[in-house]
């Protein structure tokens, strides 16, 4: 698989007009893109002592869970408010308008413990920024992020300061 992004459809205007939505879900029925993007995703952090991979909702589960389970470590999935059952600890993250919140139970890292970050687009930043401070809030160290698509034209990047970041597939304009 040596072009992952032409298993990327664009969808026009969508979720409103002059976005190009990159929808991943060609990319997931294609049986050897998925398990290519997986090994990807997974291969820059493989000699990192990643200990627990962390999925950011929705499609981030897809290719964590996929991950964790390959490599036999944990997964921890980052959820928006309200949706996990047991104690969580939050952060709030900037919006265009407004603010908005990520949540992770309380146990889900130990003190020390090694974690990969992963989801499928990297836009603003915010929610990744968010993710990492949560995990380092409970003790946790980042070793780094796994993206599938990053959006370079959004300056998304600069909120994750030094932070080791892997990327499979760049769009530099809409």
């Amino acid at each position: 698989m040596n072009n992952l992004k032409n298993l990327i459809r664009n969808v026009p205007d969508f979720p409103k007009e002059g976005i190009g939505f990159k929808d991943i879900t060609t990319l997931l029925k294609n049986p050897d893109g998925f398990k290519e993007s997986v090994r990807q995703m997974w291969e820059p952090f493989k000699d990192d002592g990643v200990q627990k991979i962390a999925g950011i909702e929705s499609r981030g589960f897809i290719f964590g869970a996929a991950m964790a389970y390959e490599h036999g470590i944990g997964f921890i999935p980052f959820r928006k408010p309200g949706k996990l059952p047991a104690e969580t600890v939050s952060e709030s993250y900037e919006l265009e308008y407004g603010t908005d919140s990520v949540e992770m139970h309380i146990d889900a890292v130990q003190k020390g413990e090694r974690v990969l970050i992963v989801d499928d687009l990297l836009a603003t930043g915010g929610t990744a920024a968010a993710c990492c401070n949560l995990v380092e809030k409970l003790g946790g160290v980042v070793v780094g992020l796994s993206l599938l698509i990053e959006l370079s034209f959004i300056p998304g990047r600069e909120k994750l300061g030094g932070r080791k970041i892997n990327v499979l597939i760049d769009y530099d304009s809409e």
